[in-house]
């Protein structure tokens, strides 16, 4: 069976509350790293967030 080409991310927040998404990316076709202005609730505004590995 082929493994599927999309891999799930962890979008951690640059405010540093701990708070973080999850997301999914293709590798092939967005070779960069994945950075997002999303709402982090614990600030209670919108940060940047950036791609991380899941463990």
């Amino acid at each position: 069976m082929a493994k599927p080409t999309t891999l799930q991310i962890k979008l951690v927040s640059t405010a540093d509350t701990g708070y973080f998404y999850v997301a999914k990316k293709n590798p092939r076709n967005m070779t960069e790293k994945l950075t997002l202005r999303k709402y982090d609730p614990v600030a209670r505004k919108h940060v940047l967030f950036k791609e991380s590995k899941m463990k």
